[in-house]
């Protein structure tokens, strides 16, 4: 991971909470909402919670008298999420890093995270985190994104982005989002944060789109891939965004469109 795979500033926050939480995020926040909710904590920790996506799922299925704590490390991430989600006494914003939180040892029930794990640089330190924060018998549930060969639209839009930029193609895809998902190695780690009974799924959905044009928005400009589009060629964002719709279009027709997706659902004990 480079510096800027982790720069959501500027215009990406609402390009991202517009064209790419309804294309990939939501139905696996639905999915991890649905399994926290199942576990009836009283209060949870949310780590990487972007534009709160799984917050706001969160929200809606767990009971009345639930404590949320959402948390970023990127503050205008977090003012998208707090503005799609305001007058909600139960969530509390905060601004926090997931390997140094700002918290007591065991002060949640469970601890959250929908798709942050692959930005953590140091994996087992953001694990004992989470681990330390949890009370005895907390869950520790996560997500992270499968193969980027395996999620359809994504793989499209970085090889068609090889294509424009042959001699440097910009990969922050394929290297951060789609680049954690080895099964032992995830498991290892999660052992040597100190957790227990660690389940991991593979867990498949279709991402829709009315036409190409919108993945490409969503992908080029709504992630840090803009930050590498941009260093390459300060004016050839629309560029790179047309040649991500055609590519699309190409792959999977010029209306409505729909491409695989993939992820693997973690859960862990604290023990």
């Amino acid at each position: 991971m480079v510096a800027s795979d982790k720069l959501f500033a500027g215009s990406i926050p609402e390009i991202y909470d517009r064209y790419l939480v309804p294309l990939i995020f939501e139905a696996y926040a639905r999915d991890l909402a649905g399994r926290l909710a199942q576990t009836t904590p009283r209060d949870v920790l949310e780590t990487a919670a972007g534009t709160g996506v799984l917050t706001r799922a969160m929200a809606s299925m767990l009971p009345a008298d639930a404590r949320i704590v959402a948390t970023d490390l990127n503050q205008p991430m977090l003012d998208r999420a707090a503005a799609r989600q305001s007058g909600d006494g139960r969530i509390e914003w905060k601004q926090a890093d997931a390997l140094a939180l700002p918290f007591a040892d065991q002060s949640f029930g469970a601890v959250a995270c929908q798709f942050g794990a692959m930005f953590f640089p140091d994996k087992v330190s953001a694990y004992k985190e989470a681990r330390r924060v949890l009370r005895p018998k907390g869950r520790f549930l996560f997500n992270v994104w499968g193969p980027i060969s395996d999620n359809e639209f994504a793989d499209t839009v970085t090889e068609s982005l090889a294509v424009l930029f042959p001699h440097d193609p910009p990969r922050f895809m394929a290297r951060t989002p789609h680049g954690y998902h080895d099964v032992e190695r995830i498991r290892q780690q999660l052992d040597a944060a100190g957790f227990t009974a660690v389940s991991i799924d593979t867990v498949d959905h279709q991402s829709k789109a009315p036409s190409p044009r919108e993945p490409a928005i969503a992908y080029c400009q709504g992630t840090p891939l803009r930050n590498e589009i941009e260093a390459r060629d300060a004016s050839g964002l629309e560029t790179a965004t047309q040649q991500a719709t055609e590519a699309l279009a190409r792959r999977f027709g010029a209306g409505a469109i729909e491409g695989r997706i993939q992820a693997l659902v973690i859960s862990a004990s604290r023990g």
